[in-house]
């Protein structure tokens, strides 16, 4: 173990390490001073924001030089026991974490090598004798977010505020509350649990508020995952919570009707929309926050998990000229995505795009968009006879989900328009039934409906931690069909993926294109598996058949399909 005492200065001929090791040339050495002086940064810092060297590399010359060990402590499993040598205060305002014992010494972790003075305050705190360790900076930002909660070291700082100055937290005057959601530490605190989030790649943000503690839960990749939150975050959930209904300019004295607002965000150079709904509850208010990140919706729709049969199929629907072509699926099963991707394949400079949408979740370059706003009567079947009248070649409604607006829609693809739209529907061939019984004519929805498509999500196995494995034939479902000793994919779950063993997510498609046999079932108002029987004889594959091919190219797993297509 290299001994603790030896430092390393930091002006200490850093560069000239450095430079004697050939990893910067003296240019790049005067560029960093240079940065160094004019924003306040140290000399290493300077050097990785310049793109010169990473930090790992950094931390390499730096566990050379003191004899210390790198670590990745992302991959690290710490006992409770470890992580309670040091105080929660420490591990904030210093970022070190114990992360093993060994012989009876505490071994720590940091991210800083130019302030190993920071041990020797541990040896008087704890009484151990530490072992420093290097690790970078994300792997231990992870650690303290996941063990000690989200957002703790500004909960730290929010609880010595209040002890100085008791009471504001829990008065329910709308004066003090306003006064409390501006506050600096409050407003670090809400901007926290969003970065995380979208740090995350969460969908949404879920906060509940209970008698006795608060509960911040993300949606990743479909599925709640509970966030790590530190019990004194409680004490402040009033003005969390009201924080949160400033930056969505809603009224924060109102506490007894629903409110929903909007949020706009900037994280790392992206624009986040943020979709805001209060509610109230037994303890307080409730909010979920839906992150609608351009950057996650626009999508190919090669990249939305389409083999090349079904994509060429739905690239000639898309490129007809006229007809209807639903979309089906229950909520969260990616269909307003697709329509978007199918939108995007399509516009040009050639073609006349207009879209209702309930609400215009993000907005698409060349493409006219309409927001439904039923408070002054703008419905879809409105909108949609208005729409009609700016001579678009293809329309897409957000959803049809009355008779009103599936005649505005056959109406219009009657008349020489493509239209695209949505429905909830279990399966592509319930789509053309579910018009008729909504009360269109069936030679009105056999003659305009090109196709359906119903879809689902399912979660993909961690590209990091996945593993081969022989199943059991006992434990899997019978449909799916798998070669005498044939291997299948899991996670085992690592940090990456949040210890789910799932990271990402692909589609399944059911893809029905229109023959006339299909509507001749429709005309004769035929049973659903009977139109599922004449579709399958002309080529359709069930969203199930297309999970089991995921399986067995190891993209997900049989329970993933089986959750998702369960009737």
């Amino acid at each position: 173990m290299g001994h603790p005492g030896r430092r390393l200065s930091h002006a200490m001929n850093l560069s000239q390490i450095l430079l004697g090791q050939g990893l910067l040339t003296a240019e790049q050495v005067g560029d960093a001073a240079v940065l160094q002086r004019s924003e306040g940064l140290r000399l290493d810092r300077a050097i990785v924001q310049l793109g010169f060297l990473t930090e790992r590399q950094l931390l390499e010359v730096m566990a050379e030089q003191l004899h210390l060990p790198l670590v990745d402590v992302e991959d690290l499993t710490i006992a409770a026991e470890i992580l309670r040598a040091l105080p929660p205060k420490v591990v904030y305002r210093k970022r070190l974490v114990p992360i093993g014992r060994v012989d009876g010494v505490l071994q720590v972790a940091t991210s800083d090598a130019f302030d190993l003075y920071a041990f020797d305050d541990l040896r008087l705190t704890t009484g151990l004798e530490i072992q420093p360790v290097l690790a970078l900076r994300d792997g231990i930002e992870k650690i303290i977010k996941s063990h000690y909660g989200l957002g703790g070291d500004t909960l730290d700082e929010m609880v010595g505020a209040d002890e100085a100055g008791p009471g504001r937290a829990t008065v329910e005057g709308g004066e003090d509350l306003l006064e409390m959601a501006q506050e600096a530490s409050v407003i670090k605190l809400v901007n926290e649990i969003i970065i995380e989030a979208v740090n995350e790649r969460a969908s949404d943000i879920h906060i509940e508020p209970y008698e006795h503690h608060m509960s911040i839960r993300y949606r990743i990749d479909g599925v709640l995952q509970e966030a790590s939150v530190p019990p004194q975050m409680h004490r402040f959930s009033a003005a969390i919570i009201s924080r949160i209904k400033i930056l969505a300019n809603l009224n924060i004295a109102e506490r007894r009707i629903p409110q929903d607002g909007r949020i706009k965000f900037q994280v790392g150079g992206r624009q986040v929309d943020v979709r805001v709904s209060v509610i109230p509850m037994l303890f307080g208010e409730g909010v979920v926050m839906r992150l609608l990140d351009k950057s996650n919706v626009l999508f190919t729709l090669q990249q939305l998990g389409m083999d090349d049969t079904t994509y060429a199929l739905f690239q000639g629907l898309i490129d007809r000229p006229h007809g209807i072509f639903l979309v089906t699926g229950p909520t969260g099963a990616g269909k307003t995505t697709t329509l978007y991707a199918a939108l995007n394949a399509i516009v040009g400079p050639g073609l006349k795009v207009l879209t209702i949408e309930d609400p215009v979740e993000y907005n698409l370059q060349g493409v006219n968009q309409i927001p439904v706003n039923h408070q002054v009567g703008m419905t879809f079947e409105k909108g949609l006879r208005a729409i009609l009248r700016h001579d678009p070649d293809v329309v897409m409604i957000g959803e049809i989900r009355d008779l009103e607006t599936a005649r505005a829609a056959t109406q219009a693809a009657m008349t020489g328009h493509l239209v695209l739209s949505t429905l909830h529907t279990n399966d592509a061939a319930s789509s053309a039934m579910r018009l008729v019984e909504m009360g269109l004519e069936p030679f009105l929805v056999s003659s305009t409906m090109i196709g359906a498509m119903a879809q689902r999500l399912v979660r993909r196995v961690c590209s990091k931690c996945r593993v081969e494995y022989v199943p059991d034939t006992a434990n899997i479902p019978r449909d799916l069909l798998l070669e005498p000793g044939a291997k299948l994919v899991r996670g085992t779950g690592c940090p990456h993926c949040r210890n789910t063993g799932y990271r990402g997510r692909t589609g399944l498609y059911e893809l029905m294109v229109m023959t006339e046999l299909i509507a001749e079932k429709i005309m004769e108002r035929a049973p659903i598996p009977r139109i599922v029987a004449v579709a399958r004889e002309s080529g359709l594959r069930l969203l199930r058949e297309d999970g089991w091919i995921k399986v067995r190219a190891g993209m997900t797993t049989p329970d993933e399909v089986v959750l998702c297509t369960a009737v």
